[in-house]
């Protein structure tokens, strides 16, 4: 009886853990997106991301947003492209976009929504 019981709970945690939009996936080298977390009017929260102690795996393993906002899913900014600057017009498209938990494809000015690579 021990057996299946002990089987069951591996396959319910293995299930949880490969829960899509939990981390990151490991076959990224650099990832392409991060979490931010979007406040209601559009501002960013400070998240809180559990990442590796490492300078080489940039990924992230889950990221919460404990002072409070919409987990939201965000491109990292390509090579030779930068973020687009903080004002209004930024804030009005995060809280418009953030409603399907993806910042991803959203534009502001003609710019893509992204964040600078994080830093080790």
């Amino acid at each position: 009886m021990r057996v299946p019981t002990i089987a069951a709970l591996a396959v319910l945690i293995w299930g949880a853990a490969e829960a899509p939009g939990q981390a990151q996936p490991a076959s990224e080298r650099q990832p392409s997106w991060t979490i931010q977390c979007v406040d209601v009017s559009g501002d960013v929260v400070p998240a809180r991301c559990n990442v590796p102690a490492s300078r080489v795996d940039q990924s992230e393993f889950i990221c919460s947003c404990p002072a409070g906002g919409m987990r939201t899913r965000v491109p990292i900014c390509g090579p030779g492209e930068k973020p687009p600057p903080e004002n209004l017009a930024l804030n009005r498209v995060r809280r418009d976009g953030y409603r399907d938990g993806t910042l991803e494809g959203d534009k502001v000015a003609g710019r893509q929504i992204c964040v600078a690579p994080r830093r080790s």
